[in-house]
């Protein structure tokens, strides 16, 4: 996974319900719960890369909506607001350097990388409205070389797909009802056996904003309803606190970009 040590995080704009320039960051917090949470993504053993945090580039720490990995491609995000394309070309080059094959999203077309786009199992998922574009998802259908299942979303505050949805594998998924149109209720449905539903603070605590490391997942602490429903299914939660970086919309799946998720056909691997 890639992630972005917060050293320049602070709210400096407005670009989502939860942000507000009025309601501070405190940066020695900030940075005290993105290292423990580091911390347990590499106890579960999982390899973390790190890119450094421009300084006109505060958001840059929630790596997941930098683009999509390919095995060896990448495919930057054209963000929605001008206050976050700063951060742009500071992820092509990083992925550049190492080895990795950039192609492009086609403008003015904007999307929004792993926020709203994530694997579970054959299939990709693909929220869109508020920070993709649905025409974007046509051009990143042939770059997967496979049709996406789009689902709209319907409520501001789950502005991106990763904030309301959460695969954990074995046809489970954690997500948040209000979060989606019926459509999109119903495309989920019918491609999962098992759909948690998470109490409503629990969502605006960003229970579904989590990674899933085998039947390990790593979500916000205090969302006790939520990990009770996983215990019984099985998995196990390792609560890791972000409530610094839910002021900006974000918790623990925004904060990592996973580098090995997608594996399409015929791509000879990452770099």
């Amino acid at each position: 996974m890639l992630m972005c040590e917060p050293v320049h995080y602070r709210i400096d704009y407005e670009i989502n319900p939860w942000m507000r320039r009025s309601n501070r960051v405190h940066g020695t917090r900030a940075l005290d719960q993105w290292r423990r949470l580091r911390v347990r993504i590499e106890e579960l053993g999982v390899a973390v890369e790190l890119i450094r945090q421009a300084p006109g580039a505060p958001d840059m720490t929630f790596t997941a909506n930098a683009g999509v990995v390919l095995g060896g491609r990448f495919i930057p995000s054209n963000f929605r607001f001008p206050e976050r394309r700063p951060e742009e070309d500071h992820f092509i080059r990083w992925f550049r350097r190492r080895g990795y094959r950039i192609e492009t999203i086609h403008l003015p077309h904007y999307w929004e990388g792993e926020g709203d786009v994530l694997p579970a199992g054959e299939r990709v998922f693909a929220g869109h409205r508020y920070r993709t574009e649905f025409r974007a998802l046509d051009h990143l259908e042939e770059a997967l070389g496979g049709e996406l299942v789009r689902l709209e979303l319907a409520s501001e505050r789950f502005y991106h797909l990763d904030t309301c949805f959460a695969p954990l594998g074995g046809g489970r998924a954690l997500y948040a009802p209000a979060a989606f149109t019926s459509e999109g209720r119903a495309r989920l449905a019918a491609h999962f056996d098992d759909l948690i539903a998470v109490e409503p603070e629990e969502a605006l605590r960003f229970a579904c904003n989590a990674l899933v490391v085998d039947r390990h997942v790593v979500m916000n602490a205090g969302c006790p309803a939520t990990a009770g429903a996983l215990r019984e299914r099985g998995y196990e939660p390792v609560e890791s606190a972000t409530d610094e970086f839910i002021k900006a919309g974000g918790s623990v799946k925004c904060l990592a970009l996973m580098l090995d998720a997608f594996a399409p056909r015929g791509d000879a691997g990452a770099p």
